[in-house]
């Protein structure tokens, strides 16, 4: 759809610069940003999502940061409902807003809208979290591959999530998790730019590896620490936690902690790569309004 009002995205893997282009954009534009980083939603989680920091948000006007508790059930959904409702508001006021941040689904939500999905019984979601509990998450990744082998193609298996959602969609309705992703994108009333962010591979992982390293010092351990209690919430089942939690349980050293967290964020780095490259639409060199 042509329109005058252009919502502008820059999406990219963890720590390709996603923040300082985002702000830098806005600042030009005297406009804001919208987070879609689905980490950064959560005020519980500040050193280990690499949230800007609280000079760069007196910058420029963010949204969709610190908005949630790890306690708060929270989707893509949802996310999609209420980031569609605020730029409705927000294009009275501005001609172009920014979005930023490495959440494929979320980002999709928004440009593209979800698919519907059915309400999961309770005793369905019960059994498909008791399947992984005894059985590990290797037991459904056999079950998704087996029920639904393409969108076990597609979908990131180290993601319990993800891989549970599916699992519940099967096994209430009988069909694949992929027969209910077949709607055509929504139409929005604004126009879309994407903007990837392209970066070697050595040097991203080089970015990577320095800032875990900024990370442990400031804190990450402290804070993974605070939030042990919570350990088995949603949200933290995430890169630069859970490996902390490895540690304080005494399954890991404190060396292989720091070092699980350099790994893991470039094998999720890949992944986001991989995302946006099949996502389709995004322009490494996309019109500029600056």
């Amino acid at each position: 759809m042509i329109s005058d009002k252009y919502l502008y995205i820059i999406g990219g893997p963890t720590a390709s610069g996603k923040t300082a282009k985002a702000i830098e954009m806005a600042q030009s534009l005297k406009t804001v940003i919208l987070s879609a980083d689905s980490r950064q939603f959560y005020k519980e989680m500040t050193i280990g999502t690499a949230k800007p920091s609280i000079s760069e948000l007196d910058l420029v006007k963010h949204y969709f940061i610190d908005n949630l508790s790890i306690n708060e059930d929270y989707d893509a959904g949802t996310y999609e409902n209420e980031a569609i409702n605020l730029l409705d508001e927000l294009f009275k006021i501005h001609d172009i807003v920014i979005m930023a941040g490495g959440s494929g689904l979320f980002i999709k939500a928004v440009t593209d809208g979800l698919d519907f999905f059915p309400t999961i019984y309770p005793e369905i979601r019960e059994q498909t979290r008791k399947l992984m509990e005894e059985h590990g998450i290797e037991k459904l990744q056999e079950f998704v591959s087996e029920r639904d082998p393409q969108y076990f193609k597609s979908v990131d298996i180290q993601n319990p999530r993800r891989l549970l959602r599916a699992a519940e969609v099967i096994m209430q309705t009988g069909s694949t998790f992929s027969s209910f992703r077949k709607s055509e994108p929504k139409k929005r009333n604004f126009s879309i730019i994407k903007n990837f962010i392209e970066i070697e591979r050595e040097t991203l992982y080089e970015r990577i590896n320095i800032r875990v390293d900024e990370m442990v010092k400031r804190g990450l351990k402290d804070e993974a620490m605070e939030l042990y209690p919570y350990k088995d919430k949603n949200p933290l089942q995430t890169v630069g936690y859970k490996e902390w939690f490895d540690y304080f349980e005494g399954k890991i050293t404190h060396e292989q902690a720091v070092e699980l967290i350099k790994q893991n964020s470039r094998r999720y780095a890949k992944r986001q790569v991989t995302w946006f490259k099949n996502d389709g639409g995004w322009l490494s060199n996309p019109p500029s309004f600056i």
